[in-house]
């Protein structure tokens, strides 16, 4: 029997190619990257991460270091629910919702890929197998880019093998909104899905008539119209609004989306593994939804992610980040004719480059 006989934990503030933006966040310059290595007693190693826009890496450090990892020594990985049940009562006085939620989704990352490498199988297959192939978007963070750029962007996008864009909406005046939003469409055509993401710029009021603006333009969904607390909100634009809604980018628990679910509030569940507990909370999402008859979609970390889709028969399309860590993974994503494609290699096949992140390494 192995058990978990050491970790590692490394905070890296990455910058990124080119500075984005969204309605809520501003300008990002970089995001930092929290990753947890842990190695069993037969050398087998399994590696989670999780992510932040600006600030609390050194929080979710702290709750690895301080909090996680010296309950995670001595434990057997193939005992993932009893380990995860202990760490989450553990700290879950101070704990719900915060960094350590982040830190608890490192750590059930780290422990999947660890248990699913030790059979040899891919994550997606480890998990029950639907279909390799995922329907994919292009995620742009792209608020401010002029309009030329927004659509140069868009080119380049459909040129990489994307079929599915989505952009930012939540500029000072809808009326520009509106006009970026008529103007990509009418550069993708009918037919290519378009995806709207107004990143929690609004009150229910506003995003009400910010979706009947934008209806006429046939997007997918508008993602996060309000922010993920106002329930009744979200109801609210689903009903008046005339456009589905995709919501659960900033929820953080199981309970959390069963609210908004059941209240009719989403169309589009959208988890992130990487903060909302982990895979283990995410596949009990996707399942909640499917009880709903809902497709889910997905936000972040698309290399782990593609995984989790490709295991789900309800899956929609799942969101190719801005975030992306291509120049520090070995085998980034492969991206076809719309499709993204689950990689066969052991765990989620994730292999950093850790000399290359080491020098953006945060003390």
């Amino acid at each position: 029997m192995s058990r978990i006989e050491r970790a590692e934990v490394g905070l890296f503030r990455i910058p990124l190619p080119a500075v984005l933006s969204d309605s809520t966040h501003g300008s990002i310059a970089h995001f930092q990257h929290v990753t947890v290595r842990l190695i069993d007693s037969d050398g087998a190693e399994g590696v989670g991460w999780t992510y932040t826009v600006g600030t609390n890496g050194g929080a979710i450090r702290a709750s690895l270091e301080r909090d996680l990892v010296p309950r995670l020594l001595g434990e057997d990985p193939e005992r993932h629910a009893a380990i995860r049940h202990r760490l989450t009562w553990a700290t879950h006085y101070g704990g719900r919702g915060g960094p350590l939620t982040l830190a608890l989704s490192a750590v059930d990352i780290a422990l999947f890929d660890l248990r699913a490498r030790r059979v040899g199988l891919p994550l997606w297959r480890f998990l029950g197998g639907f279909d390799p192939k995922v329907p994919c978007y292009a995620g742009g963070i792209d608020l401010d880019f002029p309009l030329d750029r927004l659509l140069d962007q868009a080119d380049r996008f459909l040129a990489a093998g994307f079929r599915a864009i989505k952009m930012k909406v939540g500029r000072p005046r809808l009326s520009e909104d509106v006009e970026r939003v008529r103007a990509m469409r009418e550069h993708l055509g009918p037919d290519v899905p378009l995806m709207l993401d107004a990143n929690m710029r609004w009150t229910a009021d506003q995003a009400v008539r910010a979706a009947r603006a934008l209806a006429p333009f046939d997007p997918l969904w508008l993602e996060e119209p309000v922010v993920p607390e106002d329930i009744g909100g979200h109801v609210r634009v689903m009903r008046e609004g005339g456009l589905a809604v995709a919501a659960g980018e900033n929820l953080r628990s199981l309970a959390e989306f069963r609210l908004l679910i059941e209240a009719g509030g989403v169309a589009f569940p959208e988890p992130d593994a990487t903060n909302c507990g982990g895979i283990t909370t995410f596949l009990a999402i996707a399942h909640l939804a499917e009880a709903y008859g809902l497709p889910v979609t997905s936000h972040g970390a698309h290399d782990l992610t593609v995984h989790l889709l490709a295991a789900l028969p309800n899956r929609s399309f799942l969101e190719v980040h801005g975030f992306g860590l291509d120049r520090f993974i070995a085998e980034p994503l492969a991206i076809a004719d719309g499709f993204a494609i689950a990689p066969e290699r052991p765990g989620h096949g994730v292999a950093f480059d850790w000399s290359a992140l080491a020098a953006h390494a945060e003390a």
